[in-house]
């Protein structure tokens, strides 16, 4: 009787915390895109981030960031950026950048548009980031 009382005593105890789990993440996601179709050399690193870029004249402040191996990835390239809902607020903005680089470290592809996001009505799926090929400087 007594083994029986404990159990049900953690099983409700299970219960209880089960329904007081929130999610304490969120996402955001889409397929980083190009003009072209490349497909990217081997060894390509590519990173995504949901910037903070409210402040004018103030460096973007990253508020979630994905890096993953592109090797061999063609355009469109799926991507889906973490980060915590409680670090936004609704009267900011909100952007997606897109570094990719080369196995050597040279820059390739960059985002070189405002791409909103989270806020004032912009979307958290299906989020297209356009990305254009860097000329090497000589």
């Amino acid at each position: 009787m007594k083994k029986t009382i404990i159990i049900l005593m953690i099983l409700a105890g299970a219960y209880v915390l089960a329904g007081c789990s929130t999610s304490t993440e969120a996402t955001v996601s889409g397929s980083i895109v190009t003009q072209d179709s490349a497909t990217l050399p081997e060894g390509a690193a590519i990173q995504v981030q949901i910037q903070d870029v409210s402040q004018a004249d103030a460096a973007a402040k990253v508020i979630g960031e994905k890096s993953f191996d592109g090797s061999g990835q063609s355009f469109p390239i799926p991507y889906e950026v973490t980060y915590d809902p409680s670090s936004i607020d609704d009267r900011f903005s909100y952007s997606m950048s897109v570094r990719i680089e080369d196995a050597d470290g040279n820059l390739i592809y960059i985002s070189d548009t405002n791409t909103p996001v989270i806020t004032r009505g912009n979307p958290t799926e299906d989020v297209d980031i356009n990305v254009v090929p860097v000329t090497p400087s000589s």
